[in-house]
């Protein structure tokens, strides 16, 4: 992992600001610590969360009505997952990947989604293909209504985990999971210049090859895609090392 701050965000001292979400409406989804690790990745997937956010468990446990021994439950699931790192005496904060751990993620994330490819041609039903149409479609959506920023970023990032769990492998399932997330964190510490318009495009163009049922085609088009997002970062330094409080990062 790449240096983390040498001290606590400026913003620790000041008052604490109003969560932008109500307790009731994330109790009623999943405030297990599996839950709640969940929902930090997805916030991390979402750009919400840029790297070197400073994870505090005070205000976490404020967002989510629990205590910080679940709290504390939740950050070890994701530390395990490498999208944070705890800083003994300094906290938990969002990782930052150094330029040789992005290309290690897009490298392994070539091998995970050539089978995962594989096995969706291999067993998708009609639904399976109509679903990942739907979300192609939101995709266009939300690019011709001019929106920009998290929710596009994550919808991108979201085809590629629901294209691996219609796969039918829960564990590698997971793993596309994690890495979806880690590359979030890359996309945002390296600044990557990739179209949304031309990540859509890509995964209409990967639905149709995959609905031939040429398995290899399918491959061959998905690592294609992989290798033309990763040409869109820019790994010749360690991006912007500014951190930023958990609370504002929420607010934005």
């Amino acid at each position: 992992m790449g240096a983390m701050p040498a001290a606590r965000p400026q913003s620790a001292s000041a008052p604490a600001a109003p969560i932008p979400m109500a307790a009731s409406s994330v109790n009623e989804a999943d405030t297990s610590a599996e839950g709640i690790a969940r929902a930090i990745t997805a916030a991390i997937a979402a750009k919400r969360l840029p790297p070197g956010t400073w994870l505090r468990e005070e205000a976490l446990g404020r967002v989510y009505a629990v205590s910080r021994t679940k709290i504390r439950a939740a950050l070890l699931l994701l530390s395990k997952d490498k999208l944070i790192q705890t800083v003994p005496d300094k906290g938990a904060f969002v990782s930052r990947p150094t330029v040789e751990e992005a290309r290690e993620v897009f490298a392994v994330r070539r091998l995970l989604e050539a089978e995962v490819v594989r096995l969706f041609v291999a067993r998708a039903s009609k639904a399976d293909y109509a679903e990942l149409q739907r979300h192609v479609k939101v995709e266009r959506e939300m690019h011709h209504a001019g929106s920009t920023g998290s929710l596009q970023e994550r919808l991108l990032g979201d085809f590629h985990v629901v294209l691996a769990e219609q796969a039918g492998n829960k564990v590698l399932a997971d793993l596309v999971r994690e890495l979806v997330g880690r590359s979030s964190l890359i996309t945002m510490l390296y600044q990557s210049t990739n179209d949304p318009a031309c990540a859509t495009d890509e995964h209409e163009s990967f639905l149709r090859i995959a609905k031939a049922g040429d398995a290899d085609a399918a491959v061959a088009n998905m690592m294609e895609h992989l290798l033309r997002v990763e040409s869109t970062l820019h790994l010749s330094n360690e991006g912007p090392r500014a951190a930023l409080d958990l609370v504002r990062a929420l607010l934005t």
